[in-house]
């Protein structure tokens, strides 16, 4: 977990037990409880029991009035404790989302008439602004939505949103342009290109997604909720016949009585999964909460499903495997040039030239050469980074100095009446692109003068991470537009397991669908707006917090630290959610072996005494074995909602394994607990007969 991240929230914190157990009782509504089928049963039994208590009280039932009573208590709690459980975890999202609305204050923005610094400008409320707006934000202002760096460059503080305190750049032209509404510019100006409409920041989004108002349930929730309504009709059939079937026992034996109503209802509700069925929405609404605890942001618990399963992982290497801002370390001259010359012409290549790139080429110059930083001069000609002609530079005095990639720069010098180029050249750039750095040529009018050798910087700790995901059986390819040599040594030096190199937006997009059409679950990370293509075709999209809206927009799950091994984090909850529902689907299920023998005997003993012998725990009374059963099977309710909140823990394993492991714990701990907790039970509830 990221140490700016936020800290886990006590399920035993009185700001959030007080509410839960408020909202337990308003669940109790029809209108709430008919979405959960299986509790809407068991509430419906619960009416059933409380009429029968009342028609013990008036004498119209035969039934003691102090065992429906008991009964029919225990059932409403049952229904009471699946409610709790819910709003116990709907409860860590609603405090989170009132600590993120907290960050949120009337902001006025300045609306500019034209995207342009020195333009007029007019005051508005934040609430007022519309996507496609420009806004002037200066220093120690807030950003009054999200939206895009169109000029300028600044130092913002996004503590409201990831926690982080050290400030970041955000600047136009390129992937760290994106700003999130709330946020604070601490140091210079930037134009801000509003990206949505009130209500739809990414804040808003947040906020909705944390408190759970719009969860959908998942595809796996859906398929085993479905299963649990088909055991929960199953039971109710068997149930159902059984009353007739004691009635023609009752008639042939010529003793007894017919099962009552209260003890079939008791049968119904401790047949049927409720164990499950109570915990299931718990289990989803915490997944969530444990990924935003890791600064994490899940737009759907479907991605997080599907994380669970995922088998390869793709991730852009600029800003995700690397830091992001390739830094110039050293002038390598070439054809008899100097390295002074080529820093000379590298300077004035790169004057005019506003991304992190550029301007570390400027400071080496100055830093190892004394060379003079200084404002370009008034006839100079910017030339822009072209993804087609893939150079930049400055045209001033008469000459033209360009910067860019080796084959490029060299047709522009031919171009320009160039005959010979260095024989050097190669053998240089070879060499720089072989360990893993960008080899950037520097030309002068027809002269090649040299490479600037551009570094890129692997971030700290990922490939011990990258060995984390590879003992989860998840192959990593890392995507890039560098040349071969170049992709190689970096995927080396990361120990990724593949690389696609000179990677575009559609070379990227057949990549992710041959391994999805191979039968693979594909993840991506991204942060760039060429990234948005293939996040949007991904089965799990992570999107850095620090890219593009695009990116953003295209993903289904947000890192706000901007670490792209937190998919490791991502897929162990993934794992974790579907793990923690089938391990208490199996506990819940084999939870039944028990109350068999509780109930079944207890009910038809009277018709044949010949059951005794599958009272196996030797409980006291028919009545008191009904009642442990029914007291047994609410009460493990609210003991295992830490084990639903908290998730199962996830240890890598081979998958048949995984699954012995689990049977032999909650399989045989499902069937052990519940003879050991009904037997105590029946010895307290047994000493009141």
């Amino acid at each position: 977990m990221s140490k700016h991240a936020p800290e886990p929230i006590s399920i035993f914190d009185p700001r959030i037990m007080r509410p839960a157990l408020i909202d337990s009782f308003r669940k109790l509504d029809p209108r709430d409880l008919w979405r959960n089928p299986v509790m809407f049963a068991v509430e419906i039994a619960s009416f059933i029991t409380l009429v029968t208590f009342v028609m013990s009280l008036t004498g119209a039932n035969k039934e003691p009035a102090w065992f429906t009573g008991l009964v029919s208590a225990w059932l409403w709690l049952t229904v009471i404790f699946a409610n709790f459980s819910e709003a116990l975890a709907e409860g860590r999202g609603k405090a989170r989302a009132a600590s993120l609305r907290k960050t949120r204050t009337e902001v006025t923005a300045k609306v500019l008439a034209k995207p342009e610094f020195g333009s007029d400008y007019t005051t508005a409320d934040a609430n007022q602004l519309r996507k496609g707006d420009h806004i002037l934000v200066e220093a120690g202002d807030l950003i009054a939505g999200d939206g895009d760096v169109v000029a300028g460059a600044a130092l913002v503080n996004e503590a409201a949103i990831t926690g982080e305190s050290a400030p970041v750049v955000r600047e136009s032209g390129g992937d760290r342009s994106a700003v999130t509404g709330g946020t604070t510019v601490i140091a210079n100006s930037i134009i801000v290109r509003i990206t949505v409409n009130p209500g739809e920041t990414f804040l808003d989004r947040m906020i909705s997604l944390i408190e759970g108002a719009k969860r959908r349930k998942t595809p796996n929730e859906i398929a085993l909720e479905v299963l649990l309504i088909a055991l929960t009709l199953v039971f109710l059939l068997v149930c159902a016949n059984i009353s007739p079937l004691s009635i023609y026992s009752v008639k042939a034996a010529g003793q007894g009585s017919p099962v009552s109503l209260t003890v079939l209802v008791a049968l119904f509700v401790c047949l049927a999964p409720t164990t499950i069925a109570a915990l299931l929405p718990a289990i989803g609404i915490a997944g969530m909460d444990r990924l935003f605890q890791k600064n994490v942001i899940a737009l759907s618990g479907r991605a997080i499903e599907a994380a669970g399963d995922v088998n390869v992982l793709l991730l852009d290497k600029t800003g995700t495997i690397t830091l992001g801002n390739r830094e110039a370390v050293e002038f390598i001259p070439v054809g008899g040039h100097t390295d002074r010359e080529l820093a000379q012409a590298a300077l004035m290549a790169s004057l005019t030239d506003e991304t992190p790139e550029g301007r570390s080429i400027v400071v080496l110059a100055k830093q190892k050469y004394g060379l003079q930083a200084e404002a370009p001069p008034t006839d100079a000609e910017t030339i822009t980074f072209n993804a087609d002609t893939r150079l930049s530079g400055m045209n001033t005095a008469g000459k033209q100095y360009r910067k860019g990639a080796s084959d490029s720069t060299v047709s522009f010098a031919k171009g320009l009446g160039a005959v010979n180029i260095p024989g050097d050249l190669r053998d240089v750039v070879d060499r720089v692109a072989r360990a893993g750095a960008t080899p950037l040529v520097v030309s002068c009018d027809a002269e090649i003068l040299g490479v600037v050798n551009l570094k890129d910087i692997i971030k700290g700790g990922i490939q011990e991470r990258f060995q984390q995901l590879r003992s989860m059986g998840i192959k990593t390819v890392m995507i890039t537009g560098d040349n071969p040599l170049t992709a190689a040594a970096i995927a080396a030096e990361a120990q990724v397991d593949d690389f696609l190199a000179q990677a575009k937006p559609e070379d990227k997009l057949r990549l992710i669908r041959e391994n999805q059409d191979a039968g693979f679950m594909v993840a991506m990370t991204g942060d760039g707006t060429n990234d948005a293509p293939a996040l949007a075709q991904a089965d799990v999209a992570v999107a850095m917090n620090t890219g593009t809206q695009p990116a953003r927009e295209a993903a289904n799950i947000i890192d706000l630290d901007s670490n792209p091994t937190k998919l490791l984090d991502i897929v162990e909850v993934g794992k974790q959610i579907l793990m923690t529902r089938g391990n208490l689907t199996t506990f819940s299920i084999s939870n039944d072996v028990a109350k068999y023998f509780a109930i079944v005997p207890a009910m038809l003993l009277s018709i044949y005494p010949q059951l005794n012998v599958l009272n196996v725990m030797h409980l006291a009374t028919p009545m008191s074995a009904i009642l442990s059963a029914v007291i047994f099977n609410a009460v493990i309710i609210p003991c295992l909602v830490p084990l639903a909140l908290k998730g199962t823990k996830f240890h890598p394993m081979p998958a048949e394994k995984l699954l012995i492991h689990n049977l032999l714990i909650y399989g045989v701990g499902g069937i052990v607990a519940p003879f050991v907790g009904i037997k105590v039970i029946d010895m307290v509830v047994g000493g009141f007969f």
